[in-house]
Formats: C-alpha cells, sequence, structure tokens
C-alpha cells in the first residue's frame, strides 16, 4: 500500500487524482436531484468510474474516487455519514486495482474469458467493499439503518460495475497507455507478494461475510442471543469482518 503515498510525489499522478475526481463529481451532481435514500444516496450511474479509474490510475484513483464523491456531497448530502462515503469510495477505486494484480500478471486488455471473469470479480469486490462500509458507518451513527441502505448501494455499484466499466475499460485502456499515464507507467509496482493471494482470499471472506451477517442480522435472521452470544448491535458483530476486509486489502 505504499503507492498510496508515493503516489503524491509524482506530479502526473497527483494531476491524475485530480482529473478523477472533478470528474468523478461531475457525474454525480446532477443525479444529487434524484435521491433514493435523502441526504444519504441517490441514483448512480457514476458508480462505474471508480472501477474504471482504479484500473487505470491504481492509487490516483482511489484517492480521486474518495475525493471526487465528497466534492459530490457539498452539493446535497454532505453531513457526518460523508466520511464513510470517502472511505468507501476510496477502497472502490483502489481495490479493483489491488484484485486484478493479485489476480493476474496481465493487463487488462485484451482479455480471455477467463480474464473478463476475473476483471469482473475485482469489479464486484470494490462494488461490495463500498456498500460494506458506507452502510456500516451509517447505521453506526444512527443515520439510517444498514439494511436500508447496503443493498441499493450494492446493486447500484454491481450494475454499474458490470454492465458499464468494462466497456470503458476496453475502450479507454489502449488510449491510456498510448499516453504513458497508466499507474504501472507512472510509479513502478512493487513485486507481487507471495501473500497477494492470501490478501485476496481475505478480501473476498471480509466483504462477502460483512455482506451476509449484517443481512441476517438486520432482516431478523440471525439472532446472536439464541447462539450464545452477546447482544451486541449491528455495527459491532460486522467490525470483524472489516478487519478482515482491510487485511485483505494490505496483504493483496
Amino acid at each position: 500500500m505504499q503507492d498510496l503515498v508515493r503516489m503524491w510525489s509524482n506530479t502526473r499522478m497527483v494531476v491524475l487524482s485530480a482529473v478523477s475526481a472533478a470528474v468523478y463529481a461531475a457525474v454525480l451532481i446532477p443525479f444529487k436531484a434524484i435521491p433514493v435514500i435523502p441526504g444519504l444516496t441517490e441514483i448512480r450511474p457514476a458508480a462505474a468510474l471508480p472501477p474504471l479509474c482504479s484500473i487505470l490510475f491504481g492509487p490516483a484513483g482511489a484517492w480521486g474516487s474518495a475525493f471526487g464523491n465528497l466534492i459530490g456531497d457539498f452539493f446535497g448530502m454532505l453531513g457526518p455519514g460523508s466520511i464513510f462515503g470517502f472511505l468507501g469510495n476510496f477502497l472502490y477505486g483502489y481495490i479493483p486495482y489491488r484484485a486484478w494484480r493479485a489476480l493476474s500478471d496481465q493487463e487488462p486488455q485484451p482479455l480471455s474469458v477467463t480474464g473478463w471473469a476475473k476483471l469482473l470479480l475485482a469489479f464486484l469486490l470494490g462494488a461490495g467493499a463500498c456498500a460494506l462500509v458506507i452502510a456500516w458507518g451509517v447505521d453506526l451513527l444512527g443515520l439510517a439503518p444498514f439494511k436500508a441502505l447496503v443493498n441499493i448501494i450494492l446493486i447500484n455499484n454491481a450494475l454499474m460495475a458490470l454492465l458499464i466499466s468494462p466497456f470503458l475499460v476496453a475502450i479507454l485502456y489502449p488510449m491510456i497507455k498510448n499516453f504513458g499515464l497508466l499507474a504501472t507507467d507512472l510509479l513502478e509496482p512493487a513485486p507481487r507478494s507471495r501473500l497477494s493471494r492470501v490478501g485476496l482470499v481475505l478480501l473476498i471472506i471480509g466483504i462477502l461475510g460483512g455482506l451476509l451477517a449484517g443481512n441476517l442480522l438486520a432482516f431478523g435472521a440471525l439472532n446472536p442471543a439464541g447462539l450464545g452470544l452477546p447482544a451486541l448491535s449491528l455495527p459491532w458483530l460486522v467490525s470483524p469482518f472489516l478487519l478482515i476486509l482491510l487485511l485483505g486489502v494490505v496483504l493483496a
């Protein structure tokens, strides 16, 4: 994860982060007028952009997604929940890059059927992490229940990431590569760790486990007291999965 810090010493990476943030915010803002949950989330075609920026620009895409979402929040949804919106969108713009590197040594263009499956998995992991972190944080703050937010964000992000992001990657990746502006062109990537596959497995466990446990708890299908566990609130019961997720990000 040192690339998240090293990129700030590279002028072009900083510029790419700013451009990513500006484009993301520009697409987000018009849809603030169509909220799904007022003050918290809205219809988001812009959700196709963080996975794209992640694959193209790596850490610059992650910072751009986080700051772009924060800028968008200034136009109708800024509040305590914006902290978790920042963190969730940061992961949405970073996990696909890390997961792809753990899954494949290839460039994401052109791809075989297996290659596309790996890329879509990387996108889905980012979408799931974003939904989990935001819904967990908003529930923790008492702004909205977990179940009211997590599946809306997950479905919206997943649809955009699966239906639009792959086509954007297919179109834009060769162009960005020709300009020498890929993250791998501007920052020498660290050698892939032997633990990267372990990190990928932890990512999957943390995201799927958190989403499943959170939904089961939120909808009353899982009763901790019936299992002999203390009656903790949902955020505390989902927290271990978030820690597994974060460890996965570090190792992937």
